[in-house]
């Protein structure tokens, strides 16, 4: 191989950034972080961080994870349980004006667990907040004041892709358990794909659906009053990780 001089190329840093997506009141939610630090002092961005020399971007993510949320990444392949949260590499983010400082590419991860707590900031962040993916994305009914201003580098788009590889997944694939409890009820499963989806869906419909998908979901035996009403049946995730037939979305 003929030698090459490292330095004719130019440095770069590499960051990782997180879509972390939990369903808090009905509502399909996003953790942002208040920058501390410039650039974009005083913004709302995605939590995140720069990739350590010794440490891969799975593992970086990982950390981020735990250290914005207290959650641990567990097998992308099988539902959360306990303080874990699925989570899966999303996409790459390269251009070359995306970070005033300079040269960064960000690898977003995509991160995906039950109601979750109040945050707690950390790292560069002074203030952390769950905030609606609509208020985040602009669809939120017009507001205009400070939490609602566009979020910092290109985090909008980065949570915009998040946000569609999670409507996307939850139609063939058993992602949509991740946003539940261990055990949980068809009419939570259901409330989750509303809040993902942004629709309303018939809920006979839906637990014909859910209950005749081959491995979907397991009954657990249990039954709850926490929805009010007659006890409702327990279910958790079964062992399908591919949905057949889909749960194919509503035309909106």
């Amino acid at each position: 191989m003929p030698p090459y001089d490292p330095s004719t190329f130019p440095p770069f840093a590499v960051t990782v950034d997180l879509v972390v997506l939990t369903v808090r009141r009905h509502a399909l939610c996003a953790l942002v972080v208040r920058r501390g630090e410039s650039p974009f002092k005083g913004r709302w961005a995605l939590p995140g961080g720069f990739v350590r020399t010794d440490e891969d971007l799975g593992a970086a993510a990982a950390r981020e994870l735990v250290e914005e949320t207290g959650l641990c990444a567990h097998d992308p392949a099988a539902p959360a349980v306990g303080n874990g949260a699925h989570l899966e590499q999303l996409a790459t983010y390269g251009d070359p004006g995306r970070d005033p400082r300079m040269r960064v590419v960000s690898v977003a991860h995509l991160a995906l667990a039950p109601d979750l707590p109040a945050p707690r900031a950390g790292g560069d962040a002074n203030s952390a907040r769950w905030a609606s993916v609509e208020d985040l994305l602009g669809s939120g009914g017009g507001r205009d004041d400070e939490q609602s201003a566009p979020l910092a580098f290109d985090h909008a788009r980065i949570l915009d892709d998040g946000v569609e590889r999670a409507r996307s997944k939850i139609e063939y694939s058993s992602l949509a358990t991740a946003f539940c409890p261990p055990e949980f009820t068809v009419g939570e499963l259901r409330r989750v794909y509303e809040a993902v989806w942004g629709v309303v869906l018939d809920p006979r419909n839906f637990h014909r659906k859910v209950t005749g998908t081959p491995g979907f979901l397991v009954p657990s035996g249990g039954t709850t009053t926490r929805q009010g009403g007659r006890p409702a049946q327990l279910f958790r995730a079964g062992t399908a990780t591919v949905l057949n037939p889909p749960m194919l979305r509503p035309e909106v």
